[in-house]
Parts: structure tokens; sequence; C-alpha cells
């Protein structure tokens, strides 16, 4: 009876929460006259862990592949009388609806035409508002202390200059208390975090529960505005994604170093400049 009931909430409560990390990639299939290609085979393929999906176009050459986790993936157009179409290295970022139309050539199914893909300029699949941070920028950023959340500034109109909560301060302490994002003009306490699709955010003072190391972080997105039905709570989202794997074995090694050895004087006004402040 307990399985059951768990279950019940699994699926009530954790699966709508995984759309929030998901996006998808949909497009129109149509021959050299502009007219859709019915019934074309679509097959998307993951670079990481060549996992496979397939989706055939509809009546008007449209195809839509939901549930898209994160990362990069190679779409191939098949139909007979038409070559095939490969578009490689098709990217899907966090909460992305991606927008692939591609044109099928008269010929053999056997040639191939391949086709790069390009990021859009502007996104018209949605209205959301929002940046993502890549997994680059955060594993060679320098940062103190390898907190990601120092880059959410690399969001347009997003600051942590703000004072912190003077309640979260003296009530819980540890950085935690010390996060101070403002995104919009919007107050701190109006920020919620998720990390994988989970609520990652405590529900007293509006700051993250979970910080997880940057290692473990694939990327993730500051929105601030116009978002789809799964999301709430608060202005600000600070959605993060971890990585997923893929079929090749990796690891990561990191040096992590803080003393006074390389420090300059302390800036003093004083006729007695003081040594160097100790650090360790």
């Amino acid at each position: 009876m307990r399985t059951k009931w768990f279950l019940g909430l699994l699926l009530c409560f954790g699966l709508p929460l995984l759309g929030q990390t998901l996006g998808d990639i949909s497009g129109r299939v149509t021959d050299p006259s502009g007219a859709g290609v019915p019934a074309a085979a679509v097959t998307l393929t993951s670079v990481a862990t060549n996992a496979v999906r397939t989706a055939e176009t509809s009546g008007e050459g449209l195809y839509t592949f939901t549930a898209v986790p994160p990362g990069v993936y190679n779409v191939k157009v098949e139909h007979p009388g038409f070559r095939t179409v490969s578009s490689t290295n098709v990217e899907v970022q966090v909460q992305q609806s991606v927008r692939l139309d591609l044109t099928l050539q008269v010929g053999q199914v056997s040639e191939t035409v391949e086709v790069s893909a390009q990021a859009a300029l502007l996104q018209s699949e949605n209205a959301t508002l929002g940046h993502v941070v890549e997994n680059r920028e955060i594993v060679e950023a320098p940062l103190n202390g390898r907190e990601y959340l120092n880059l959410v500034t690399l969001s347009p109109n997003v600051s942590n200059l703000a004072p912190p909560s003077g309640q979260a301060q003296s009530r819980q302490g540890a950085d935690r208390a010390n996060q101070s994002i403002s995104a919009g003009g919007n107050r701190i306490v109006h920020d919620y975090f998720t990390l994988d699709g989970v609520v990652n955010t405590d529900v007293n003072f509006n700051t993250y529960v979970v910080l997880p190391s940057i290692d473990a972080l694939q990327e993730f997105k500051v929105q601030t505005g116009v978002y789809p039905a799964e999301f709430g709570h608060e202005a600000t989202q600070i959605n993060v994604l971890t990585k997923s794997g893929g079929n090749a074995f990796h690891g990561s090694l990191f040096e992590f170093v803080r003393n006074n050895d390389f420090d300059a004087k302390p800036f003093a006004f004083t006729a007695v400049r003081p040594g160097v402040s100790p650090f360790k």
C-alpha cells in the first residue's frame, strides 16, 4: 500500500517537475517548392549517448520531439524519392525550444545532404526571457569559493550587489545567508531555485538549499519573465542542470589554493603601512 502511495505522489508531483529542465525540437520538412512533406522519417540521435528517437512528419510536414534532455543532437530526415538530409550538432539548452526546418532535395535516399545547425538569433518558439550560463563558463571562469551563483550576473539585468537579508543572517548564517541576487529590479527574496527540476529553495528565506559542485553542473539558466506553466512561486528562476553523463569515461581534477603569499599589501590612508594580512 505504501508503494502505491509513493508511486502516486511521484506521478503527481515528480514527473511534472522534470519539464523545468527539458527542451524540445520541432520544425517543418519541405520539398524544393516549399510544400510540406508528409510521412517523412525523422531521427533524433544524442551525440553523448547515441540514444535514438524517431518521429514522422504530419500531413503539413511538421514534426516535434518533446521532453528532450539538454545536450547536442544530430537530426536526420529520410523520405523515398528525396536525398537524406542530416543536421549535425544541434544544441538544446535548459528549457529551450529549438526550431529546425529542413528542406529535402530530389534524389536517392542513399545520397546525403549535410546541414550545419546554427543558433537562432531570435527565440520565436516561446516568450521566455532568460540567459543560459554554459559549462565552459562555469568551469573556466575564476570563482571565489567555486560557487556557481557568482556567475548569475553574466545574465542581463541581474545583480548580486544588493544587501543580504538580515533575517537570514541572524537565523541560518553561512553562505546561504549572504545570497543577494536581484534580477529585473526585484527584491532578493524573490528568487526561486531548482536543481534538475526539483525544488531547491528554502521556504523561509527563498535562498538555495543545496549548492552542487561546479564539476557536477552542465549549465544553468536565469529566467526573468514569461515562464511556462511548470514555473511559479517567484519572479526570478535560477534553473540548474547537472551533468547526465555519456558513453565515454571522463573525470576532472582541480587545485584550489587560497593564502596570502601573492596578496598585495592592504590599502591604507595612514602613514604607517600595515604588512600583508594573513589569510589561510
